[in-house]
């Protein structure tokens, strides 16, 4: 009988999808925002904001307190810049967490969904073309929104072609790819912006945390100024500590005036702390052996379930991907539910999380949708009903890795 929570001997392991070891660089980290007295975002926020758009290749860099808060803004900000209100129509993948969809919801756009590759779990530029070709009113669309699911990179090019076509903007979600590239540039910088989250089971953690990069310096200006409640400042770094303000300068004349408490747009408190910023920088340092540990994590646990290659869909292997988790598929349901090897694992120590669902068909959420995309997305439909993931993270040991492929095979030997 196969060990269970109830039943664990002396080899019993707890393997998390996603961990995040406090060692002492990231108390030290927390101990200087205490110590310096700011905890609400300041310069470990600027310069978190400086290094990260550096390590994305790009000219600016926003934070924001969460990848959704990330989302909205970037939404909000280019309805002002590009004058969306009118085309509300967003293509985007059916298959991602829901974030994306909410988010688009929220700001005001309709998400449109087109099928994915089931090897990639990401939509294709062929399928965007296409279905463009197909509709009536090309003229209500105004973004192509990717997403870098579990790490694997979107073909921004193409997409940004087939934008330029239809006068459409490309915003990738690159919430799960940090430090992925594509064709040789980092996920998140090719685009008109480009949105992550760090939270707890990503790459680069900071417990809830977002970002968006752009090498647009209006949406850049929007962006930071909607994040904070539409205030009308938005300098990259603020010097009135030094009694410099080149906006009260602007505004020279008018009295009393204060341009923090002053605001031209409507938005939202999508800040973040300190603690946070502080946190990610002590990520970044590591960058390179975090995405390194994880590839290497994903070759072995490719090697010991090879075996199994007929009854679950291993992950494919890049050197360009910064693997998010190891996601798996069923491929033969008939023989083994995912209901029933998610159990097994959970009681054997192995956590696992599923493949978020079909936005539309599976998220009750959006259920007001399933009749219209009734049979349009197979490839979505059925991973969100037998995919899953379980973690591959830097954390890991080898002894993890061999206990994870060795309770795989206790659990599949028993059912095939």
């Amino acid at each position: 009988m196969i060990e269970n929570s109830k039943q664990r001997n002396e080899d019993f392991r707890r393997i998390l999808v996603g961990n995040f070891v406090i060692g002492q660089a990231e108390k030290d980290a927390v101990n200087q925002v205490l110590d310096s007295g700011q905890i609400s975002e300041g310069p470990k926020t600027e310069e978190f904001e400086r290094k990260w758009a550096e390590f994305v290749g790009t000219k600016h860099c926003v934070a924001t307190s969460s990848g959704t808060g990330a989302l909205i803004t970037v939404f909000t900000a280019l309805k002002h810049l590009l004058n969306l209100n009118e085309r509300k129509k967003v293509i985007t993948s059916p298959l991602t967490y829901i974030s994306d969809a909410n988010a688009l919801a929220l700001t005001g756009f309709e998400p449109v969904f087109v099928d994915i590759n089931p090897e990639t779990f990401c939509i294709e530029p062929e399928a965007v073309s296409c279905y463009l070709e197909q509709v009536s009113d090309p003229e209500n669309y105004s973004m192509i929104l990717p997403v870098d699911l579990m790490g694997y990179p979107v073909k921004v090019d193409a997409f940004e072609k087939i934008a330029q076509k239809y006068n459409l903007s490309v915003v990738e979600d690159a919430a799960e790819a940090h430090g992925t590239s594509y064709k040789g540039h980092i996920c998140g910088s090719q685009a008109i912006a480009g949105i992550f989250s760090f939270y707890i089971a990503h790459n680069i953690q900071a417990g809830e945390m977002g970002a968006i990069t752009t090498n647009n310096y209006e949406l850049y200006q929007l962006c930071k100024k909607i994040k904070a409640n539409g205030r009308s400042c938005a300098c990259p770094v603020c010097t009135r500590a030094n009694g410099v303000c080149p906006l009260l300068q602007s505004y020279e004349g008018k009295d009393d005036f204060d341009p923090r408490f002053s605001h031209d747009l409507i938005g939202y408190n999508f800040k973040t702390m300190e603690f946070q910023s502080a946190l990610a920088l002590s990520q970044i340092k590591n960058v390179t052996d975090i995405i390194k540990k994880r590839r290497e994590n994903v070759c072995m646990l490719n090697a010991g379930l090879k075996q199994f290659s007929d009854v679950l869909k291993l992950p494919y292997y890049g050197e360009d991907i910064s693997y998010l988790a190891y996601p798996l598929v069923i491929k033969r349901p008939d023989l083994i539910s995912r209901k029933f090897l998610r159990k097994e694992l959970e009681e054997n120590g192995i956590e696992t999380r599923s493949l978020f669902g079909c936005i539309p068909t599976q998220q009750l959420a959006y259920e007001y949708l399933k009749a219209d995309y009734k049979g349009k997305l197979p490839h979505a439909e059925y991973i969100g009903s037998n995919g899953f993931y379980i973690g591959c993270h830097q954390y890991l040991s080898k002894e993890d890795i061999d206990y994870v492929i060795m309770m795989f095979k206790k659990i599949i030997g028993k059912v095939i």
